[in-house]
Formats: C-alpha cells, sequence, structure tokens
C-alpha cells in the first residue's frame, strides 16, 4: 500500500506519517535532508528526536529509488520524508540545461516513479509539501521547483493508494481510506 501525505508547511505531516507506522514491527524512514546550515541541522536534530529509535534510519538526499531497493528483506513500512526536500536537493544541488520543470528531466525521479508503479515489498508512506497554493515566487528556479514538486506530487498520488491533506494538524482524506 502506498499512502502520500501532502499539505503545508508545519501542517503536521511527519508526525501523523510517523503515526502510521505504529503498528509495524520492522520500520524505516528515508530522510532525505541534507545540513547545508545550523537552521537545518537543528531541524534535522529535532526530526531525529520526534521519531526516536525504533525505525531504521537511512539518510539519502538524491538517490531515493535505490535507498527503497536497499532496505532490509522483511521491512514492512516504510516513511520518506520528505519529497519536496529531495526534488530541492536534485534542483539546487546540481542544476541542468534540461527543462527542470519536467520530471523526466530527472533520472532520479523517474527511478522513484518506476519503482512505485513497479510495486515495492512493504507499504510506503511518502510525506510531500503542497507546494502550489501559495504565491508564485519570483525567481525561474522557484517556479520551476514548484511545478516539478506538483507534477510529481501529481504522479505519487496517482500511483498512491491512499492520500491523506494535513490542514493545521487534521488529515483529510483525499484518496483511498474511505475519502
Amino acid at each position: 500500500m502506498i499512502t502520500l501525505i501532502t499539505g503545508g508547511a508545519r501542517s503536521g505531516k511527519s508526525h501523523y506519517a510517523l503515526a502510521l507506522t505504529g503498528p509495524y514491527t520492522r520500520r524505516a524512514f528515508i530522510a532525505t535532508a541534507e545540513a547545508f546550515d545550523e537552521e537545518m541541522r537543528t531541524r534535522i536534530a529535532a526530526h531525529r528526536r520526534e521519531r526516536g529509535t525504533g525505525l531504521q534510519t537511512v539518510e539519502e538526499p538524491r538517490d531515493l529509488a535505490g535507498a527503497l531497493r536497499a532496505l532490509p528483506v522483511g521491512t514492512e513500512v516504510a516513511v520518506v520524508d520528505c519529497l519536496t526536500v529531495w526534488l530541492g536537493n536534485l534542483v539546487f544541488g546540481a542544476p541542468r540545461e534540461a527543462n527542470l520543470a519536467e520530471p523526466q528531466a530527472w533520472p532520479e525521479v523517474g527511478s522513484f516513479l518506476d519503482l512505485l508503479a513497479d510495486g515495492v515489498k512493504f507499504d510506503l508512506i511518502a510525506v510531500s509539501n503542497e507546494v502550489g497554493m501559495g504565491i508564485v515566487p519570483a525567481e525561474a528556479v522557484s517556479r520551476a521547483f514548484r511545478d516539478l514538486a506538483g507534477r510529481v506530487n501529481q504522479r505519487v498520488a496517482a500511483l498512491a493508494d491512499r492520500v491523506v491533506l494535513m490542514v493545521s494538524g487534521l488529515p483529510l482524506e483525499v484518496k483511498g481510506g474511505g475519502a
């Protein structure tokens, strides 16, 4: 089962994703954030404290499909937190000549989407920000990032069995789960 949890910043996405792992014994967590500055180091430390020690944590900022494929046999559930940060690592870490807003410009995105389409051997909970509900960014690269994130979210949502929109800490079922 694939679950996508989306919503705005600080809407409760990560907390909700972790809560969904409660019934599982063999749990994994793929962390995509990189500590580029002190503020990110503080955020990462807070997330580590929140999730505790009951999950096998893999820190992988770029090769998300590879990290998921490398999880041990018997993994029951994996949380990916978060797709938006992962895409930011790709876009802002390695600018390319191709149209940045198109998922096909990114082999890493294609590998991840192919993995989802082929089916993972465990339940997957993917966390992603809904970035298209705010202001239009002033810079071209920021607009391309917003567009890429929106397109990837659409593709993941189409492949997902369940989609949850978090609003002020409340989960709203958008797809599956009795929506």
